[in-house]
C-alpha cells in the first residue's frame, strides 16, 4: 500500500490492477519481490525498509531524490548495499541526488559535489575529492579528519 500511495494520490495508473503491476515491477528494481505486499511493515528488516522507502521515491519517475540520512541505521554489508543501489538506479533512471548524511565514508562513494555545513551555513563547497582531499576550512579539515582517517 505504501509504495502505490503516490500513484493514487498523482491519480498514476488506470486502475488498482494496473497500479499494482507498477508496485512489483518497482519492487524489482530494488531488489524485493511481490511477497513483500503482504507483509506488515515490522517484519520488514532496516535494509528492506529502506528499500521500500527508495521504491516510494521512484515509482514516481521524479528526476531529483531528496535521500536524509539514508545508510545512517545500517550495518556495514547493507550500507555497501543500499549504496551500490542507490549508484543502479542513478544510471538506469538518470536521477540526481541530493544526499544529506554526516557519514563522509559514503559521501565520498556517492557524491560528485559537496557542501560542507556548521551551524546551518555553508562553509565549503566544491568538487567532493577536491574538498575530501584538500579542504581549505580548519572545521571540514577536522570533520575529514574525525571521519575518514
Amino acid at each position: 500500500e505504501i509504495i502505490s500511495e503516490g500513484l493514487e494520490i498523482n491519480k498514476i495508473g488506470k486502475n488498482t490492477k494496473n497500479r499494482e503491476k507498477l508496485v512489483i515491477k518497482t519492487l524489482n528494481e530494488v531488489g524485493l519481490d511481490k511477497s513483500c505486499l503482504h507483509k506488515y511493515p515490522h517484519e520488514f528488516s532496516g535494509g528492506q525498509r529502506q528499500r521500500i522507502s527508495i521504491a516510494r521515491a521512484i515509482i514516481l519517475k521524479p528526476e531529483i531524490i531528496i535521500l536524509d540520512e539514508p545508510t545512517s541505521a545500517l550495518d556495514m554489508n547493507t550500507q555497501l548495499q543500499i549504496i551500490n543501489l542507490l549508484l543502479s538506479l542513478q544510471q538506469k533512471k538518470k536521477l540526481s541526488f541530493i544526499f544529506i548524511s554526516h557519514d563522509l565514508k559514503v559521501i565520498k562513494a556517492l557524491a560528485d559535489r559537496v557542501l560542507i555545513m556548521k551551524d546551518g551555513k555553508i562553509i565549503e563547497q566544491g568538487a567532493t575529492k577536491l574538498i575530501l582531499n584538500n579542504p581549505k576550512n580548519t572545521y571540514t579539515k577536522t570533520l575529514i579528519k574525525s571521519s575518514l582517517n
